[in-house]
């Protein structure tokens, strides 16, 4: 009789386990470095390997294991396949509030459309803004950008461009796909913010193009980033994370040019997975 109420016991403990949700899950047990990003120097030092922050990661961990980790938990602890295999394509909503040349805030609906690529270089991006006196699109493809207004294709300003390079290759898929980019990784040493402990991991594209990101050693969330273009200082932070399908999203964020406010972006829908048409991304 006593073995048959342990039993229930136990299964009533496992049907608890499987239905918490993600974020209530012992962090210790969800961010244990994967095989492939586990040096095997590493294994040498088994003192250091038994000290173990809050996210399971060890106090010496490296650059590669903490990018490696970060992206486990986006891909909902399913990492890379995961994103892969769910972000096949995005359709993302919301409001935008733009500082312009006048140094007024505007404020305008967009709609982001995303095919994903190989890497950064082979994506597919589309970015509607409808501001109250006007309508427009910036497109990505093949590594190329264009503006589109009522049907006619246009060059986009310098700053246009870059504004829209940037939040490209200087946002959270810098670090999701660095692999994917062959991107190269720095880890500098942790920071405290705000009685917040920060890892400081440095992330370098082909194009020289480098981001940092300051992840939470105890959720091992990016709350912020920076980078500089043309001797000003940006950066960006995220707010008001949630799942999606699965895969972890921040859905505010807010972005500083000299720590002056240019930029704030509310995400008010988005999935993944839905056909996005073809000709959208076409220049004719």
């Amino acid at each position: 009789m006593r073995f048959k109420f342990l039993v229930l016991v136990a299964l009533l403990v496992l049907t608890n386990f499987s239905l918490a949700s993600a974020q209530e899950i012992n962090q210790q047990t969800i961010v244990k470095p994967t095989p492939e990003a586990t040096p095997k120097a590493a294994k040498k030092d088994k003192k250091s390997d038994t000290k173990q922050s809050a996210n399971g990661l060890s106090k010496n961990a490296t650059a590669e294991q903490v990018a490696e980790s970060v992206v486990f938990i986006y891909g909902g602890l399913g990492g890379r396949d995961y994103l892969k295999q769910i972000r096949k394509t995005t359709i993302e909503r919301g409001k935008i509030n733009i500082l312009n040349a006048d140094g007024k805030t505007e404020q305008a609906t967009y709609e982001r459309l995303i095919v994903r690529g190989d890497n950064l270089e082979k994506e597919r991006v589309r970015f509607d803004q409808s501001f109250p006196s006007a309508k427009y699109a910036l497109v990505y493809n093949n590594d190329k950008i264009f503006g589109v207004f009522n049907d006619a294709v246009f060059t986009p300003r310098e700053d246009a461009t870059k504004a829209f390079e940037n939040q490209i290759w200087r946002g959270l898929e810098a670090l999701l796909r660095y692999k994917e980019n062959g991107s190269t990784l720095a880890l500098g040493e942790r920071e405290k913010l705000m009685n917040v402990e920060f890892f400081v991991l440095d992330v370098t594209d082909k194009q020289n193009r480098k981001t940092r990101f300051y992840i939470s050693s105890k959720t091992l969330r990016v709350m912020m980033l920076e980078y500089e273009e043309a001797g000003v200082k940006l950066r960006r932070k995220f707010y008001d994370y949630n799942y999606a399908q699965g895969t972890l999203v921040p859905f505010r964020s807010v972005l500083w040019a000299n720590d002056k406010q240019i930029e704030e972006t509310n995400i008010q829908t988005i999935s993944f997975g839905q056909k996005v048409e073809e000709d959208v991304f076409k220049e004719s």
